[in-house]
């Protein structure tokens, strides 16, 4: 660097010295912001949000449309964001656009970045506004129709100024939406995959039991105490969930533990919702498991009557998941604290 500024013995000197260092300030500055040109990232947050959308959309247009911009300006973001990574992310046939290997890997760490990016703006307002802020809540299906209703009315009752994002999905899906940081906390009954649970908090939160209801009318209802054998139930018409239903395939492991052969069961109807069950059984149609939280209503109308199994219980372990490795907001806590209060009052 010396040499570059041509500073031989005579010329370093006091009188020199300001004009020296100004010189090697100079070098040293632009320097440095050679060095930062180049270690400049390839892509910009609106970048990313524009692929996510194309990749979700699997349309220019719709995806135009999400983010308020024009289609125009979408594409040219597209191509200079290929251009940067120097690969091409997107296959354009027609009137449809898919990833290509190279964009499927790139949009998970895109996801992942702005997810991060969402996170730490929740973090800075927490610090900022306190109690505000957003939450995004997730649980699956019997959950979010059933119990989850309940929770919300309480957290927004005591939080209003919370904005709450939900959804219900199954529960592979719900717990790869925490682990990816689109949801901060869910309620689930289903097995959670094994390759998730690393990333995941994991609390047992209440049990919950799956009862077998039948028609007011059905003559099981006149037997003491409404309790039959387990012979009784090859004798029952069953209504069920879709045989791929989670809570189907739980129901039918519980029962096989009990010795109890559920190919010979007869089944008349399959539905895909608890509600057309529920229903079909007030109906007198036949007679099916459904979870307890999910018969209140139906209790309180006495639209249906409960049957016990002798010696068999079906239980299934609700729990509270969230991201092991992720800030937790205020709102995390306030909606986690309002879940257990919930409970104290169920008991």
């Amino acid at each position: 660097m010396v040499d570059a500024l041509d500073l031989g013995p005579s010329n370093f000197c006091f009188e020199s010295s300001s004009l020296s260092i100004r010189n090697l300030t100079i070098i040293i500055f632009r320097s440095t912001y050679l060095i930062l040109i180049n270690m400049m990232l390839p892509f910009t947050l609106q970048q990313l949000r524009i692929l996510k959308a194309v990749a979700s959309e699997r349309n220019f247009t719709r995806a135009a449309e999400i983010l308020f911009v024009s289609q125009p300006s979408l594409s040219k973001q597209i191509k200079i964001l290929e251009n940067r990574l120097g690969i091409k992310l997107l296959n354009r046939e027609n009137n449809t656009t898919s990833l290509t290997e190279a964009g499927k890997v790139f949009l998970q760490y895109a996801e992942r970045i702005l997810a991060l990016c969402e996170e730490s703006c929740r973090a800075v307002n927490d610090v900022k506004n306190g109690d505000r802020g957003n939450l995004a809540v997730g649980a699956s299906q019997t959950i979010g129709t059933y119990l989850m209703p309940r929770v919300l009315a309480l957290f927004a009752k005591n939080y209003p100024q919370i904005n709450i994002k939900v959804q219900v999905d199954s529960t592979r899906i719900i717990a790869k939406s925490v682990v990816n940081r689109e949801i901060d906390i869910a309620v689930v009954g289903g097995d959670i995959p094994e390759k998730l649970k690393k990333n995941l908090e994991i609390e047992k939160f209440v049990e919950d039991e799956l009862i077998l209801i039948v028609p007011k009318s059905h003559p099981f209802t006149l037997k003491r105490h409404n309790k039959i054998n387990k012979d009784d139930l090859y004798h029952l018409n069953f209504i069920t969930l879709n045989s791929t239903s989670t809570i189907h395939k739980f129901i039918d492991s519980i029962l096989i533990q009990n010795n109890i052969e559920t190919e010979q069961f007869n089944i008349i109807m399959q539905l895909n919702s608890i509600e057309g069950i529920k229903t079909a059984v007030s109906l007198g149609l036949g007679a099916a498991f459904v979870s307890s939280s999910a018969i209140e209503k139906e209790m309180q109308l006495n639209t249906v009557e409960i049957i016990t199994i002798e010696n068999i219980k079906i239980k299934r372990t609700l729990s509270i998941i969230t991201n092991r490795s992720c800030y937790r907001s205020k709102a995390l806590e306030f909606f986690h604290k309002d879940l257990w209060l919930l409970k104290s009052f169920k008991n």
